[in-house]
């Protein structure tokens, strides 16, 4: 009797931690065109400052919560004056105030930007982009396809990679 409870408890607390394990405190969002496929978390900005302050100048961020953001092309592109071909990549950035580097990757999964550095040699790409200020701060990191360009906006930063 006793090693049955013992054997349900833990099946009990097994299931508990994986279901805590998949709780995540941002929706995950999909914008989608016809050539272009991004996935990410969508945190929000709840009155904090965002960029220079949670998410610091100069440090690899991955572009989203929880899950590193992941790009798809559905056929070869110019993205950021680049050749990339067609493929799913982990899309990473580069906070600065003035110019953003945005990375594609070839490293699937990769769970924030924390194994960024381990896996940087799977870059497939890096393009420097200007960091527009906006002038009513956007809640929720929200990426856009306009069909030229791949654009994502959060608090007060719009940033937009050409892509042909």
């Amino acid at each position: 009797m006793k090693h049955l409870l013992l054997a349900t408890f833990f099946c009990m607390a097994a299931t508990f931690g994986f279901a805590q394990e998949k709780a995540r405190k941002s929706p995950h969002v999909t914008a989608d065109s016809k050539d272009i496929k991004v996935v990410y978390g969508q945190p929000s900005k709840k009155g904090r400052v965002i960029f220079g302050t949670l998410e610091p100048w100069g440090k690899v961020w991955r572009t989203g919560a929880d899950e590193a953001t992941e790009i798809t092309f559905k056929k070869d592109v110019v993205f950021g004056g680049k050749p990339v071909k067609a493929g799913t990549y982990t899309f990473f950035s580069i906070p600065d105030a003035k110019t953003w580097t945005v990375i594609l990757n070839g490293k699937l999964g990769q769970w924030g930007a924390y194994d960024y550095e381990k896996n940087k040699g799977e870059d497939v790409v890096s393009v420097k982009v200007p960091r527009e200020t906006l002038k009513t701060p956007v809640e929720k990191l929200t990426f856009t396809l306009p069909g030229n360009a791949v654009v994502f906006e959060w608090d007060d930063t719009k940033v937009s990679v050409p892509v042909k």
